[in-house]
């Protein structure tokens, strides 16, 4: 492909470049210029001034591709790969696609990475041959199509948010490494937009909180090498110059947007909010060509308004995607009751962010409990909601000119069955939440539904060209003119039977097609009656095909210019119809974006109730201490497994509040061997948590929880090849995450610290984290274990509490029981667990053997001199005080193993020096 068409930046909105492709010359090698088509001189100028996306350019029912964008295309939709003329002495490679189709096939090529440009035709072919008979129909690009700008229903998720994030980053004092950072999001398919402030180390976590469908970057932040691990974790990075993200103009263009002299009523704004935002709304100008979607005001939130869940965390606990990728099997699916798009969205936002002010979620909990009360309210909003279409993406489509008939219906739709909600709801005394929601639904004004309503027809086509979606009776000039259209054409059929009666040709048809327009057709055989006396008078011949004749008359060309007058005369009264309905609409655009607002929140709040009533949930007391008292608490997903395969599951109490006088919660070391239930009980009690402070009724015979500010989780165990990782080294970095951050209001789950390296060294490391979490974070928290020495730390550790999962023995065969009880396990079980896994009993044999040889060495006394002679890990953080006394004589045993050990190299040693070195060291310790 030639230099000047390649892809040379990823802007989309780049400037032309300034080449001989703007006048349709390709240079050569010699110097001279090759003329290239009319067509594909245009083709060339066009793809010049949109570089970095394939260029979608309409010819006819086709959008076409040529060039290098032709060969990326074939290999993306896996069609086929023709040629058209040349360029350059080569061929010019080339693939279409049906422009009826264009949606299915722009969904592939966005979900692979590509960003498209739309190149549609400006003009009708007939004003382009009044320029000159080799004049090219205009075209220019109408849309820029890119992963976070998509409003079709056909390439969205209906039940997924679809963002487009802005990071931006500034110079300052408050940032860790320098620089202030903030982030701005905004969903053009339903109008929401929210800034928030971030920083280096929290900002995976916030980006994984919104899963954008695209982040922008200012270029230096892109290459940032300690962000770009970061960067990868996404589906679609698109950097932009730093002009983009200039913080000097970014309220000038803020308040351009949105059509105000200043932005100072929108709220108090950072500068690198303001830089984020406007790089927002300028990448959504470009890429819509100066439409403007309905976006609302930019809403501020704060640091501290939700939880702060890490991207491990949300894998680990499959909070709205498996780690597969999939949504069945998490969270989300097991408790949504939805049934509403814009209701299920909401829900993924709230499960995604729960809220950490308690006053905000007893508001949420007032609202499904009196849902749960009112179960004939609750059905009958779930009835009235189950009608209700995606008010928000039918605005957004709206506003963007790219709605049909059936968006406008939607609309009249919805806020109907809003006003009846509305009144279901006002029928008694809500909670404030579903008053305020009640409020909204008839905050548009109700004469636009009936408009709507009276305008549509009952039918209605996909598209606002079909023409044939304005009800009878609506507009008086309309009903006339398609009379005539309508009485045209039976006019047709009329002359048709004359004509055949005349001529006694008894299977003459008036047939129409694009080309001849209305046109006689007889076959071969009777085509000569036509032609002679009296008929050639009437018949002009107009072509010929291989079994028939075609002729017109002018009587017919008549009668064709009435139909085609007629007709195009009613569409085009259908059009300005559906153009001031649409005027009406965007003018009770932000109404109706509230309507739809709370038309999910209303939703949310039944689905929760019905999952309550459903599954058994309690309403959590949820205030701002630092309790965490959970009785009869059980796995929502798992529960509901359990239940489809006939089995029961069994629930468990978790009691990590302040022991008595204490200022800060108990952590819970669990015991007990694999597959007893030890992850289950883990996760479980960080999704009530999750549900808890989203708002929902959580599952539980009782739970009272204190507002988690962060949750953390590391359980199982997963590789990050890509990144040079082993699955230790990811545990040891999602721990030190955990260490590093974690308060004394966090939710700590640990399953297995140490497991992926030696004995000794996870001991080690274990033993280290267990006390620094007790010491140090002193934070609420589960740590799981197979490092049976580790209970033993429960001597010393006031809040540190030993748990184990109960199991019986029969017959060399262990029974899991599924039950969470205080103590500590005495074993793991796992040679019983490989037996039942499968293991060849030669193996297992083997093992038990091998088992009993190795716990005759007696790891316990080890264990009982690091806790009578090693200082707790907060110890080993403190610095002496200044008027300490002069440390004791060292002791002579000391001394002599200190002397010994200085003597040791381990890396020359053979194991039997090594082991001889040992009963050394244990004599000289002896004294």
């Amino acid at each position: 492909m030639d230099a000047r068409v390649k892809e040379t930046r990823s802007d989309p909105a780049a400037p032309a470049a300034s080449t001989d492709a703007a006048a349709g010359l390709a240079p050569r090698t010699d110097g001279a210029a090759e003329r290239v088509t009319p067509m594909m001189a245009q083709f060339i100028e066009i793809k010049t001034a949109n570089p970095g996306s394939l260029l979608f350019y309409r010819m006819g029912d086709f959008y076409e591709l040529f060039f290098e964008d032709a060969e990326i295309a074939s290999r993306a939709l896996g069609i086929v790969l023709t040629k058209r003329g040349k360029h350059l002495g080569e061929d010019i490679p080339m693939c279409g696609v049906p422009v009826e189709r264009a949606e299915e096939y722009l969904n592939k090529l966005i979900a692979c990475g590509h960003r498209v440009s739309v190149c549609e035709q400006t003009e009708n072919p007939a004003e382009a041959k009044k320029r000159g008979p080799k004049s090219v129909v205009r075209r220019d690009v109408v849309r820029l199509v890119t992963p976070g700008t998509l409003t079709e229903d056909a390439l969205l998720d209906a039940r997924r948010d679809n963002a487009l994030a802005a990071v931006a980053r500034v110079r300052g004092s408050e940032g860790e490494d320098g620089y202030l950072y903030a982030l701005a999001w905004a969903d053009i398919s339903t109008g929401g937009f929210r800034v928030a402030e971030t920083d280096a180390v929290r900002l995976a976590a916030d980006l994984a909180r919104i899963e954008p469908a695209e982040l922008l970057l200012a270029d230096a932040v892109y290459e940032e090498p300690l962000l770009r691990p970061i960067w990868r974790t996404l589906p679609a990075v698109t950097p932009l110059p730093k002009e983009s993200f200039d913080g000097a103009s970014a309220e000038r263009r803020l308040a351009g947007f949105f059509q105000v002299a200043t932005v100072d009523a929108f709220g108090s704004f950072t500068r690198a909010e303001l830089a984020a935002a406007a790089a927002i709304v300028a990448y959504i100008e470009r890429t819509q060509l100066g439409a403007r979607p309905p976006l609302g005001r930019p809403q501020r939130e704060s640091a501290a308004d939700a939880m702060v869940i890490d991207p491990a965390t949300r894998t680990n606990l499959e909070i709205l995607r498996t780690t597969t990728g999939e949504r069945t099997g998490t969270l989300c699916a097991a408790v949504d009751r939805t049934v509403t798009a814009a209701g299920a969205r909401l829900l993924a936002r709230r499960l995604a962010e729960p809220l950490t002010d308690p006053v905000r979620i007893a508001a949420r909990l007032d609202g499904v409990e009196h849902l749960v009360e009112e179960s004939g309210l609750r059905t009958g909003l779930r009835e009235r909601l189950a009608g209700v279409p995606d008010l928000a993406r039918a605005l957004s489509r709206v506003a963007l000119a790219r709605s049909g008939p059936r968006d406008l219906a939607a609309i009249g739709r919805g806020l109907s069955e809003g006003g009846a909600i509305a009144e279901l709801i006002g029928a008694s005394p809500a909670p404030a939440e579903l008053a305020n929601a009640a409020r909204a639904l008839v905050g548009v004004d109700p004469a636009l539904a009936l408009t709507l309503g009276a305008a549509l027809a009952d039918e209605l086509p996909l598209n606002r060209r079909d023409g044939g979606f304005t009800r009878a009776g609506y507009s008086a000039e309309l009903d006339a003119t398609r009379a005539m259209r309508d009485e045209s054409r039976r006019v047709v059929a009329a002359l048709e039977r004359r004509y055949a009666e005349e001529t006694g040709v008894k299977s003459l048809k008036i047939r129409h097609n694009a080309v001849l327009g209305y046109f006689v057709e007889v076959s071969q055989q009777n085509a000569d009656k036509l032609r002679e006396p009296p008929f050639d008078a009437i018949f002009v011949h107009r072509q010929t095909m291989a079994g028939a004749m075609r002729f017109t008359s002018t009587e017919l060309a008549e009668l064709e210019a009435k139909i085609a007058s007629a007709g195009e005369r009613a569409l085009a009264l259908e059009q300005g119809i559906f153009d001031t309905l649409a005027a009406a609409v965007l003018v009770e655009a932000d109404a109706i974006r509230a309507c739809a607002e709370a038309l999910a929140v209303i939703d949310v709040a039944a689905g929760f109730a019905r999952l309550a009533v459903d599954e058994g949930h309690v309403r959590p007391e949820v205030d701002g201490g630092l309790d965490f008292s959970i009785t009869g608490g059980r796995h929502p997903v798992v529960e509901q497994a359990l239940r489809r395969d006939g089995g029961p599951f069994v629930a468990n109490d978790c009691e990590l509040s302040p022991p008595d006088n204490a200022r800060s919660g108990r952590i819970w070391l669990v015991t007990g061997p694999n597959m007893a239930g030890k992850s289950t009980f883990l996760r479980q009690n960080a999704l009530i948590a999750i549900l808890a402070q989203a708002g929902a009724f959580v599952p539980a015979r009782a739970a009272r929880i204190g507002v988690v500010d962060r949750l953390f989780s590391r359980v199982g165990a997963a590789d990050d090849l890509a990144r040079g990782r082993s699955t230790f080294m990811v545990e040891m970095v999602e721990t030190a995450a955990i260490l590093n951050q974690a308060t004394e209001r966090s939710l700590v789950i640990l399953d297995e610290i140490g497991r992926g390296t030696a004995t000794f060294d996870g001991l080690s490391i274990a033993w280290a984290s267990l006390e620094n979490l007790h010491e140090v974070n002193r934070c609420r928290g589960l740590f799981a274990t197979h490092f049976h020495e580790l209970t033993a730390l429960s001597q010393r550790l006031t809040r540190l509490v030993n748990a184990t999962v109960k199991v019986k023995e029969w017959e060399g065969d262990v029974i899991f029981l599924h039950e969470v009880v205080p103590g500590a396990a005495d074993r793991s079980y796992g040679i019983q667990v490989a037996k039942l896994a499968g293991l060849p009993p030669a193996v297992v044999a083997r093992a038990r053997a091998v088992l009993t040889e190795l716990e005759n060495a007696d790891r316990a006394a080890p264990t009982q001199r690091i806790l009578d002679d090693l200082p707790l890990f907060a110890a080993l953080n403190r610095a002496p005080a200044a008027d300490a006394a002069p440390a004791a004589k060292a002791d002579p045993a000391a001394q002599a193993v200190k002397t010994a050990l200085e003597g040791i190299d381990p890396d020359e040693m053979t194991p039997r020096e090594a082991l001889e070195a040992l009963y050394r060291l244990k004599a000289a310790a002896r004294g």
